[in-house]
């Protein structure tokens, strides 16, 4: 027979002190890691479109104009005379290409036209990149 008084047996507890310090590391880790999940591209201010996203060939060639009309082609600034020199150099012979043209939504319609002429050119297919709209 257990005779012993039930009064002086441990209880069982759970010590929650420590899971706000991994939230905050888990969390933390998550915003850094979406900070870089794509270092190809410039950080630009994009239109928007309801339209939904396209699938994208299995290469792509990233191409961004700044407000300030830099044409740089993935991060590396490239002036539009030598756009199509170095689109050129990133095409190998059979494999399927496209070009992601990410412009700022203050450039003007033409300079966007002018990365669109090379493209139809050079016979790559271009996608313009926009945000999804927000309701």
């Amino acid at each position: 027979m257990n005779l012993r008084n039930r009064r002086n047996r441990p209880t069982a507890e759970v010590h929650t002190a420590a899971l706000n310090d991994i939230m905050f590391f888990l969390m933390l880790f998550f915003l850094l890691a979406s900070a870089v999940a794509n270092p190809q591209v410039v950080k630009l201010l994009l239109p928007k479109s309801s339209a939904g996203e396209q699938s994208v060939a299995k290469k792509t060639v990233t191409v961004s104009i700044t407000g300030d009309l830099l044409y740089h082609v993935d991060k590396q600034v490239v002036p539009l005379e030598a756009l199509e020199e170095r689109l050129q150099s990133e095409i190998t012979p059979g494999e399927e290409v496209t070009i992601m043209l990410y412009a700022d939504s203050t450039v003007p319609i033409q300079n966007v036209i002018s990365v669109m002429d090379v493209a139809n050119r050079l016979k790559i297919k271009l996608v313009l990149a926009t945000e999804p709209k927000r309701d």
